[in-house]
């Protein structure tokens, strides 16, 4: 395989193993514009997957797998038309080009002939991807970290691990005239830990991480017995949690994977769809504060080897660092091509898809806000009375009113200026631009999660980063089981 940035129509999976050629891609777009519309695009999409899991010290699965297929979108003004095969043959092709074309029928009707490639760069130039390495290799993983697990602490009495990879090859082919390529390695390795102290009750413990890397990542940089240790040490502190306390107060959010908060709570209301219908809490706010001074928040899909990272978006835009929030103040929404078109704005290369039976949106790639000048530990000795939160399970938020509820998987009470007690049931509540105003200080701490994230909306999930430095939020309402 030639490197992305020497890669021709003929070089790619497409050309090579199907025989796609530029004129089968322009009948193609043209079968799709045969009953109007103002734009038509074309993806193509081969996966390869493979995912492990070991359970009770015994590998219980080992499964590996390829699909493959092609979505044809068409759009005439606000309408969509969306059909997608599984199977490449050109009169399969032609069928779903000739559904969308029906379903988005307009006035409208373009001409163009001929493409120009996307701008290239390879953010992830990996030689050898995960998928491509020996099954052996990959098994030995999950049987590290659960070794390494079990090893940990006599009170861990069951662990899992599980390691999945792909290896996704995109082709995005355009009305406009836009041809693009991307090969998209991804790998994640995960441990779950369950710990008990004589007959208490059962806690529980998770990390993991990876991105678009290599398999080496796991070998020289996060190995197994890391995740493996970090999840037991997390099952092993809460063991001596006590109930987590309730009302509002001084909350101080730790770095890297509480960013998912950020994510929730703010992320999803920048998304130009849910502003162009005016459904968000962020709606008609460009250029108003809407946070603290002290907070600016971006997203990035052009960090090296992250998991929320891409060449170019799934409509085959590149991928851009977009500032959203500039010192508290709204400075932009994140933008797919139906979007930008409706609303006359520049495209942010945040147009994603779950497969290519799924329609494109705008999605968050890698979201964070930026490190602050505070030191940490002054942070946390500000505080006479509070909740310090390092880890976050599940949450949730309404999109129009902004109001999220998250549940802490790692806290501890701050007590006179010092991290003290674990806690365990702790709940946030809040409003996302509500809480962002209660920002007083900002940690220069700023760390992006391990690599862990899936973001779903509207039934697709898509691989995403979020990241944060120490923060401290004065007042955020914590729910819990002690007055």
């Amino acid at each position: 395989m030639l490197p992305l940035n020497q890669m021709a129509l003929s070089d790619s999976i497409f050309g090579q193993k199907f025989g796609i050629t530029e004129h089968d891609l322009e009948s193609y777009l043209s079968e799709a514009l045969a009953a109007g519309g103002d734009y038509a695009d074309l993806y193509f999409e081969y996966l390869a997957t493979s995912n492990l899991s070991i359970d009770e010290s015994i590998v219980k699965s080992a499964v590996q797998g390829v699909s493959l297929g092609v979505g044809v979108r068409v759009i005439a003004g606000e309408r969509t038309g969306y059909a997608y095969s599984g199977d490449l043959s050109p009169d399969k092709i032609r069928h779903a080009a000739r559904v969308a074309a029906c379903i988005a029928k307009g006035p409208s009707q373009i001409e163009k002939t001929g493409f120009d490639e996307s701008h290239k760069r390879n953010l992830y130039p990996l030689l050898t991807a995960p998928h491509e390495t020996s099954l052996a290799e990959r098994v030995d993983l999950v049987k590290r970290a659960d070794r390494a697990a079990r090893a940990y602490d006599k009170r861990v009495f069951h662990a899992q691990a599980s390691y999945i990879d792909s290896l996704r090859y995109v082709l995005v082919a355009t009305s406009d005239g836009v041809l693009s390529f991307d090969r998209q390695p991804l790998a994640r390795l995960g441990v779950s830990v369950l710990a008990r102290d004589g007959d208490g009750s059962p806690q529980r413990g998770y990390a993991g991480g990876g991105g678009r890397v290599a398999l080496d990542f796991f070998l020289n940089e996060k190995t197994p017995e890391h995740f493996a240790q970090e999840a037991a040490r997390q099952a092993i502190v809460q063991l001596d949690a006590v109930s987590a306390p309730a009302g509002e107060m001084t909350v101080v959010l730790g770095p890297g994977w509480p960013g998912i908060l950020l994510h929730e709570a703010v992320g999803h209301g920048l998304e130009a769809d849910f502003n162009r219908k005016k459904v968000s809490a962020f709606s008609d706010r460009i250029g108003q504060q809407v946070a603290s001074p002290l907070v600016t928040v971006i997203d990035d899909g052009t960090i090296r080897n992250r998991r929320g990272s891409l060449n170019v978006d799934d409509e085959g835009v590149p991928t851009e660092r977009n500032l959203l929030i500039e010192n508290g103040v709204l400075r932009g929404y994140l933008f797919d091509k139906l979007s930008s078109r409706l609303l006359r704005s520049g495209t942010t290369g945040n147009g994603r898809r779950e497969s290519y039976q799924h329609i494109p949106m705008p999605r968050m790639t890698n979201t964070f806000m930026l490190a602050g000048d505070s030191d940490p530990g002054d942070i946390v000795r500000s505080v006479p009375r509070g909740l310090y939160c390092a880890s976050f399970g599940g949450g949730q938020v309404d999109i129009t009113s902004g109001n999220f509820v998250f549940s802490a998987s790692e806290s501890y009470l701050i007590e006179d200026g010092k991290i003290t007690r674990p806690v365990r049931g702790a709940t946030l509540t809040g409003n996302g631009p509500e809480a962002l105003k209660y920002v007083s200080m900002v940690g220069n701490d700023l760390q992006l999660d391990e690599g862990v994230g899936i973001c779903g909306k509207e039934g697709q999930s898509v691989p995403v980063g979020v990241g944060i430095p120490t923060i401290k939020l004065d007042r955020m309402t914590v729910g819990g089981t002690a007055g």
